[in-house]
């Protein structure tokens, strides 16, 4: 394959660090939802609705002590990030919402609050949207450009993120490049820009005997093969992060060893995902659309 676009500077690789900011949106009774947050570091999770007190403080921990670690780590070594943010995480953690506003970074709406879509009514979904332009737009100043769902999503998201005036969708784990993607029930393509769930410090929470050095030596090879791979295809890296996990004492080091790893390394462009958006779009029309493996015109 061709190298479809040159990164500014004649960089070989466009590397994204992407902060997830969800403590404070998860689920609990005290928000009026049906159940605790089922997502846990010990991946226990009541099924009665009852609270989740253990699991509810895991959480906070997540602003109180993680955030702070993330926030020096960014500083230390000037590193442009995008936060996707649930927006009542941000209502909730005004520190982080100035932090955006204030350092050159991008949000990324990662929803109202941290829940799933998959079993929207379209009416719901595009209220669920609205509700978080409006928030975060409020919080941090800045309009949300891009969306990345918690994981799952239904047959509308993207052409209601296109009639909301979004300008790329993250839900996609299919390549190492942004590319257009067609949307089902509309006539315009949509800049997708893919996000990556192997090097995802999620992986320490699913992967309990997953260890920091493994985390990082993984991060590190991928960014090097993905360097090497942009000499002559167009390359993207995203690593996602979250407060209440990479934030912990036994894991920042790895993080902060990344960042040292990837500073040190020749043709690393170190972006949001905003700006990567802007300039795969400014060389790459539209109508250079990649189509899907699986249609779905007979489904």
């Amino acid at each position: 394959m061709s190298k479809q676009v040159t990164w500014p500077g004649d960089a070989r690789l466009a590397l994204s660090i992407v902060v997830n900011v969800e403590e404070g949106s998860e689920s609990t009774l005290l928000d009026g939802d049906r159940g605790p947050e089922p997502v846990d570091e010990l991946g226990v999770a009541p099924r009665k609705p009852i609270r989740a007190h253990a699991n509810e403080s895991n959480y906070e921990y997540g602003i109180r002590e993680g955030w702070p670690r993330i926030e020096a780590l960014l500083e230390r070594y000037q590193v442009p990030a995008t936060f996707c943010a649930a927006a009542v995480a941000l209502e909730r953690a005004p520190q982080i919402a100035r932090f955006i506003a204030e350092g050159g970074h991008e949000v990324c709406s990662h929803g109202y609050r941290w829940q799933h879509q998959f079993a929207m009514s379209e009416d719901e979904e595009r209220t669920f949207m609205r509700s978080a332009i409006a928030s975060i737009t409020e919080t941090t100043g800045q309009r949300p450009r891009g969306w990345l769902s918690r994981y799952l999503h239904t047959d509308n998201t993207r052409r209601l993120l296109q009639e909301e005036g979004f300008d790329y969708h993250m839900d996609d784990y299919s390549a190492d490049e942004p590319f257009w993607a067609p949307v089902q029930g509309s006539d315009r393509p949509m800049l997708v820009l893919p996000y990556a769930i192997d090097s995802n410090d999620m992986k320490f929470w699913t992967s309990p005997s997953l260890t920091p050095q493994a985390w990082l030596d993984y991060a590190c090879r991928t960014l090097d093969t993905l360097l090497m791979e942009g000499a002559s295809r167009t390359r993207m890296m995203s690593l996602g992060l979250h407060l209440r996990i990479i934030g912990r004492p036994g894991r920042i080091g790895a993080l902060d060893e990344f960042l040292r790893y990837a500073r040190a390394q020749e043709g690393v462009w170190f972006t949001t995902r905003a700006a990567i958006a802007d300039a795969f779009s400014a060389q790459v029309p539209e109508n250079q659309v990649r189509e899907p493996l699986r249609g779905w015109e007979n489904f």
